[in-house]
């Protein structure tokens, strides 16, 4: 049983994954730089992120959680990576950026802090503000509840079946990327699924978000949001018109599954 990454106040944590009777977490420090594994029976092991090889940094990291009587195997080919390498053969990625993994966390708390804003908007099934390994993104869904179309599979080295679970229902996804391939710079995004007629052409806020037909998402450049007078509001804008767009088209039961007004925080006016 494996958890989706989350943001900390210190980097990502998989969560408590289930070992047997004991729970195993792995998290990562990008402020100290260092890789921490923790067991419910108090057993503890870390390793330094620096520049090394992938493969023996895995070989590592095997071994650490093998001392740790955590032994388990993964499948080492990394996901939506057409050119992906196993990580126990990967000796040609051996670089790490101690400032710039700090300089994308930052990205990432800021970004997860509005995600779980917007979240608390709906009130149907949604998933937390959680990061992908393979695409790289910290993402938020919002489900309809109705059940979709197959969905066609064909991601690189990711199982059809898993896409076919994770997209077994309508969504409306949202998220963060660093960006590559069609575009090389970061930014946040929105989609659905099953993409309904007219949701590519639909009118987009801030007039800045544009549809980018070869990931079939809208896309609202990092550096835009970063700049704005107000970078809460104007991310929050383009989720809520994301969304809206999604909802409306794809005809969502929207007053079961949408709050009719913010949540108040304790003492707020």
């Amino acid at each position: 049983m494996a958890c989706q990454p989350v943001v900390t106040s210190r980097g990502l944590t998989t969560s408590p994954i289930p070992f047997g009777n004991r729970t195993c977490q792995i998290d990562f420090d990008f402020i100290d730089h260092r890789l921490l594994i923790s067991v419910s029976d108090g057993g503890l092991a870390s390793l330094a992120l620096q520049a090394r090889p992938v493969a023996d940094f895995y070989a590592e990291l095997m071994a650490r959680l093998a001392e740790l009587g955590v032994g388990v195997k993964i499948h080492t080919t990394p996901n939506e990576l057409a050119d992906g390498i196993p990580f126990e053969q990967d000796y040609t990625h051996a670089s790490y950026d101690a400032e710039y993994a700090h300089r994308l966390w930052l990205a990432l708390v800021q970004a997860d802090r509005v995600l779980k804003e917007f979240r608390s908007r709906f009130i149907g099934k949604s998933s937390p503000s959680h990061f992908f390994w393979g695409g790289f993104d910290l993402a938020l869904t919002r489900f309809s509840g109705r059940v979709a179309p197959d969905h066609p599979g064909g991601v690189p080295q990711c199982p059809d079946w898993v896409t076919r679970e994770a997209y077994s229902h309508e969504v409306s996804s949202c998220g963060f990327w660093p960006g590559g391939g069609p575009v090389p710079y970061p930014v946040f995004y929105s989609y659905a699924y099953p993409e309904p007629a007219g949701f590519g052409t639909a009118p987009m806020r801030p007039a800045k978000a544009i549809y980018e037909s070869s990931l079939h998402e809208f896309i609202l450049p990092y550096d835009d949001v970063r700049l704005a007078p107000s970078p809460d509001a104007l991310l929050l804008e383009f989720l809520q018109s994301s969304y809206e767009a999604a909802a409306r088209l794809g005809n969502w039961h929207r007053s079961a599954l949408e709050r009719k007004e913010p949540i108040k925080t304790p003492g707020a006016s």
